[in-house]
């Protein structure tokens, strides 16, 4: 794709965060008072990622896999990061979702003034106080009837291949005897590779695999915990590839 139309893709994602601003604003300063968990607020948020998908011609985007009948019973929803487009892709899942998100994602402007009111979360790497606020802050979420979205890699895999999963997603799930919500991403490696922003033709799904109860489980439980889901996630996107025509 030409350097030419990649800006003017990338105009038009501007151009939406512009005018959803005011949207979310409104709909955080009217529902403030009495939505803690800012779900709607989110959710409006949210409809920006699905927006993007819809207007950007060169990206094809599905959700498939289990649905959820209660949008307000709180899940720890773990999924494989391949691109910053994962946020796009993963918006069109039907519910409100809290993300744990870079530093510098806020510091974006526009964008990162509706992650705040969105009631996203910001943790910056490498810093063990930070990481400790934003696990307070998970918690925070999830007392408040709200799943969280977490990218357990950690970082976009170079080459599409899994890279391991921290423990942090898991600690939490078990700590609060909540269910682990997997989602196999594919194909958004394609649509912005890892370290560039030129916008590429791509199709990818995200698909919703069957939730994990952690009930009575330990932290000695957390590490085979962790390892199950990365299996699954991983033979998932597996069978999402083969759909997509890509190799594993």
């Amino acid at each position: 794709m030409s350097t030419t139309l990649s800006y003017a893709l990338w105009a038009v994602i501007a151009l939406i965060a512009l005018v959803w601003l005011p949207f979310v604003a409104l709909v955080f300063a009217v529902t403030a008072p009495f939505d803690a968990g800012r779900y709607a607020a989110g959710r409006t948020f949210r409809r920006a990622g699905i927006a993007v998908g819809a207007l950007i011609p060169v990206w094809e985007f599905r959700v498939t896999g289990v649905r959820i009948t209660d949008p307000r019973r709180p899940y720890v929803a773990v999924a494989n990061h391949e691109s910053y487009v994962d946020v796009f892709l993963i918006s069109h899942v039907p519910w409100e979702m809290k993300w744990l998100s870079k530093e510098a994602i806020f510091r974006i402007p526009v964008m990162g003034w509706m992650m705040r009111m969105a009631g996203d979360i910001e943790v910056r790497r490498g810093d063990r106080r930070s990481r400790a606020e934003a696990l307070e802050q998970i918690r925070d979420r999830l007392r408040k009837r709200v799943s969280v979205m977490i990218l357990p890699e950690g970082t976009r895999s170079p080459d599409g291949q899994l890279l391991p999963f921290k423990d942090g997603a898991f600690r939490v799930a078990v700590e609060m005897g909540l269910p682990i919500l997997p989602i196999a991403v594919a194909g958004t490696r394609h649509a912005m590779a890892k370290d560039s922003f030129a916008i590429r033709r791509a199709r990818a799904i995200a698909h919703v695999l069957p939730p994990i109860e952690t009930t009575g489980l330990t932290r000695d439980d957390v590490p085979a915990l962790r390892d199950r889901v990365r299996e699954m996630i991983g033979q998932a996107r597996e069978s999402l590839l083969r759909q997509l025509g890509e190799d594993a």
